[in-house]
């Protein structure tokens, strides 16, 4: 009886009726009738408010921290709010509060640690993938030259270049994840430095020329030859993110496509669009392009090569330079890849 609101309540207000009645026994004016109806009266105000007291203050609080501390044993925290609770006058609430937020923590860890474990685990599947594929063709060559097509000049020289392209593969991804982990730890250290952003664009394009052509891709470089294009950055990094960006425009174009690179000096920034025509990307691949050996098209980009870490690498780099790359594309009309760098301004010859 004593374990619940009623039953506590029942025994306090009995008390409390007692109290009072012995008290008005005391009195010679009070009456017998004046005596019990204190009583009465003393009883069921004295029971109906300890038993909302208790109910609403103690013994509903109690109930709802077992049901917490039930659901974390059970590591059931999924129907568990961030919410914070309202202020109230019992301090069995804000215990409640306090193992509510240390059950919302436990739980965002939980949700991070299970994001981590499949994250490993595509990891190493890509990357098992990507290591197989030039491994495996190596081997095939070599094999075949040692079971005896060796014997045959023409044969030999072409299985030589084939094993030698896929273990130049094998190279380029090997420096990618190189490059890719010691940019996540911090050991590559970025050298920034002022420099003309339009000449490394330009260089970029004197680079790619031969393999646009090609595919009779046109490349166009839009700017104002009147404006300043000086940035501080890593020049070299910046390069490559250039590079990545106008490769990948060239080669996921279509032939006789147009790839346009724009460039925009602003107030405080420097804005770079490189737009093609191609195929574009899906709304359901645009988030996870830049993850690590993600590919929107297997097939095809097995076959146009790369190694699928290269907008990783550019996201990076661009993070190192607090800096985004951001996206847009519509599928069967082409892509634009943008980020901005900041601009150097000029200094005043009589005024430096």
């Amino acid at each position: 009886m004593l374990n619940t609101s009623r039953g506590i309540s029942f025994v306090l207000a009995l008390a409390i009726a007692l109290l009072v009645v012995a008290f008005l026994s005391l009195l010679d004016e009070a009456s017998f009738i004046l005596i019990l109806v204190a009583g009465g009266l003393a009883f069921s105000s004295a029971y109906l408010l300890i038993t909302i007291t208790l109910e609403f203050l103690v013994f509903r609080e109690i109930g709802n921290i077992y049901t917490m501390l039930e659901k974390i044993q059970k590591k059931d925290l999924s129907e568990i709010s961030d919410k914070k609770s309202k202020s109230s006058i019992s301090p069995l609430r804000k215990i409640n509060a306090v193992i509510n937020s240390y059950a919302v923590a436990r739980q965002k860890e939980i949700d991070a640690l299970q994001k981590n474990a499949e994250f490993r685990r595509e990891f190493i599947a890509d990357i098992s993938h990507e290591l197989k594929t030039p491994i495996f063709a190596t081997q095939g060559y070599i094999h075949t030259l040692l079971d005896g097509a060796i014997d045959d000049k023409q044969v030999r020289m072409k299985f030589l270049k084939r094993a030698a392209k896929s273990l130049d593969s094998l190279d380029n991804l090997v420096q990618d994840l190189l490059t890719l982990n010691q940019m996540e730890s911090g050991v590559i250290k970025f050298v920034f430095e002022d420099f003309d952003l339009k000449e490394v664009i330009e260089e970029v394009m004197e680079e790619l020329e031969h393999k646009a052509s090609k595919r009779k891709v046109q490349i166009d470089f839009k700017y104002e030859a009147d404006k300043n294009y000086i940035t501080h950055a890593d020049r070299q990094k910046i390069y490559r993110v250039c590079q990545n960006l106008i490769f990948n425009a060239v080669k996921y174009n279509h032939d006789k496509g147009e790839v346009i690179i724009g460039l925009k000096a602003h107030k405080n920034h420097i804005q770079v669009d490189i737009k093609d025509d191609g195929q574009g990307i899906p709304p359901e691949d645009l988030k996870r392009i830049f993850e690590r050996f993600y590919r929107v098209e297997k097939s095809r980009n097995k076959k146009e090569g790369g190694t699928g870490l290269g907008l990783a690498i550019v996201k990076h780099i661009l993070e190192g330079h607090k800096s985004k790359i951001s996206v847009s594309s519509t599928v069967g009309k082409g892509s634009i890849f943008s980020f901005s760098l900041p601009l150097v301004k000029e200094s005043n010859p009589e005024n430096p």
